[in-house]
This record gives C-alpha cells, sequence and structure tokens, in this order.
C-alpha cells in the first residue's frame, strides 16, 4: 500500500478510561429553520426518534433540515448496551397503529428519503421485523419512489425469516438494509452485551445477498479499539458483501455509560475513510459527528 499522509491512530488500552475535556472539534450542531417543524410532525404523531431516544449530537442540524430517523416498537429495549441512552425494560405491546403514523409523519415532512430504526425486542417472536416490513408497505402506498432505509436489531434466532418478511414489504423497490456491527470483536463483552459479533455479520451477508438491497453498517470509535481492529472489521463487513460503512466518534451520553477512552483525531477519520474506499466501499462518511443515518441520502 502507498505511503499514506494520514497517521495512524494509537490507542493506549491502559490509559485510564476518560479522554479529559472534549476537543474542538466535536460539537454538537445548533437548531434552527424547520426544527418546530419537524419535532411538531413527530410529537403530534405520537412517534418515537433514535434523535432524542439516543440523544443523537446532530438533532439540531437534522431536525431544521426537516429530517428525522424514525425509531419503531416503541421506546424501551430489551437489551442494556454500554453505549447506548435507549432505555432499557420491559417493551409495552406494539402499537399496530404505529406504521400508519410514521407514513403521516413523512408525508407531513415532505421527505422523499426516510430512514427507520427500531429497539431491540427479543420479547417478540419475530424480533420486530413485522413492524419493519408494515411501515415499508405504508411509506410505499404513500410514495413509492421514496428512498427507503433501515438500522434494524440483529433479530436473533430469526434472521432468514426477518430479512425475507422485510425485503418482500418493499416489493422489489431499493432498500438500504443496515445493521451496526458497533465496535471491534475484542470489545463486544463491555459494548454490546447480549449481541455477537458473528451473528451481525450473518445478518448483513443475508440482506446483501437479496436484489436491489445494498447493505450498511456503521462503527464507533475512542472506546479502546486499535487501528488495525478497524480496519479487520472493514475487511468482515466488505466480504459479507457491505457497500455502505458509517464511522463516528463515540460521545458518552451520561456518566452511567461507558467513557470515551481517546477522542479521535479528524485526520484519522480521514485516514479511515481512506483505506475504507481502498477496500471497496461505495458509500463511506467518517468523522468525528458522523452517525450511522447522519447524511444517509447522499449517494457517496
Amino acid at each position: 500500500m502507498a505511503h499514506s499522509p494520514f497517521p495512524i491512530p494509537v490507542f493506549d488500552h491502559s490509559a485510564e478510561p476518560n479522554a479529559g475535556r472534549m476537543p474542538p472539534w466535536v460539537r454538537q450542531s445548533l437548531a434552527g429553520g424547520n426544527y418546530a417543524g419537524t419535532a411538531a410532525a413527530v410529537h403530534s404523531g405520537r412517534l418515537h426518534t433514535v434523535c432524542e431516544e439516543a440523544r443523537c449530537p446532530n438533532r439540531g442540524e437534522c431536525w431544521s433540515k426537516g429530517t428525522a430517523t424514525f425509531m419503531l416498537l416503541g421506546d424501551t429495549c430489551t437489551r442494556a448496551c454500554g453505549f447506548c441512552n435507549v432505555k432499557t425494560g420491559r417493551p409495552p405491546a406494539v402499537d399496530p397503529d404505529e406504521p400508519r403514523r410514521v407514513a403521516e409523519a413523512v408525508a407531513a415532512l415532505g421527505l422523499d428519503y426516510v430512514v427507520l430504526t427500531s429497539v431491540n425486542r427479543d420479547d417478540l417472536p419475530d424480533g420486530g421485523a413485522g413492524a419493519f416490513a408494515e411501515t415499508l408497505r405504508e411509506l410505499r402506498a404513500c410514495q413509492p419512489a421514496m428512498g427507503l432505509e433501515i438500522l434494524t436489531p440483529d433479530f436473533r434466532g430469526v434472521q432468514e425469516a426477518a430479512v425475507e418478511r422485510i425485503v418482500a414489504a418493499v416489493d422489489g423497490a431499493a432498500l438500504v438494509f443496515g445493521h451496526n456491527v458497533e465496535t471491534v470483536p475484542s470489545l463486544y463483552r463491555s459494548v454490546r452485551k447480549g449481541a455477537k459479533y458473528a451473528r451481525s455479520l450473518r445478518l448483513l451477508e443475508l440482506a446483501a445477498a437479496r436484489p436491489g438491497v445494498e447493505a450498511k453498517s456503521a462503527l464507533m470509535l475512542g472506546l479502546g479499539e486499535a487501528f488495525k481492529e478497524v480496519i479487520a472489521v472493514m475487511r468482515d463487513l466488505r466480504n459479507a458483501g457491505v457497500t455502505r460503512l458509517a464511522i463516528g466518534q463515540y460521545l458518552r451520553p451520561s456518566r452511567y455509560h461507558l467513557a470515551v477512552r481517546e477522542y479521535v483525531h479528524p485526520d484519522a477519520f480521514a485516514r479511515y475513510e481512506a483505506e475504507a474506499r481502498a477496500l471497496g466501499f461505495a458509500w463511506i462518511k467518517a468523522g468525528p459527528m458522523v452517525r450511522s443515518s447522519y447524511h444517509a441520502e447522499e449517494k457517496n
């Protein structure tokens, strides 16, 4: 490989789990523009967004542009990942009217590209795949040409059936099927309790094999991963057929969550982006404030 102008990031695993003061390149965006209109469309429909539940630092920017990532199946997750701000507990019953309300909110916002995600619902026999399928059908009925992207849980135990049901719902339309591996395998025990790296790769492989589907994943940096581990995950994702990748900085949502071990410099993100493009990813976003659905509507 040719010499790169970007430095290779080095993480000190022996360091105290505290990266110190937040650097100047980490900035939360301010509200403005159509923020109030987006909030009204979401809240009047009694809907949830990952923007609010996960305390996304980009909410001000995205909502001001009239975009939001809708979170299906309530606001309570059956898992307790060390990085995530979504609350854990016993989820409510599935709301059969939620897909219709999501479609109404999308219509009110005038969106031509929408991202759907959900909490983990290990309590449901289908893992929540039915909610994704029904919402996609409602969206297709409202606007057949709408760009569709989903960010799903790993559908533990029912992966093939879940992928089949979701892909069938778009009836041959293009679909970005996202599932985040989040971090490197060596950190799964502390970061992604209840998840398995191989299981996540298998879901992405199943999705990527379907006609018209682009598989997508995302990584958080700053939890103690090594550069070579991140590159190895990129290679695994490409081998699974993933063509879209988002890489961002982990930010601690509260003192009860995993601490940030490293604030990764923007130059290091540029290096990761260059490496990802060299591996053949067609769509890559890498930077401190990047999240999995950030600028998802962009072509590359």
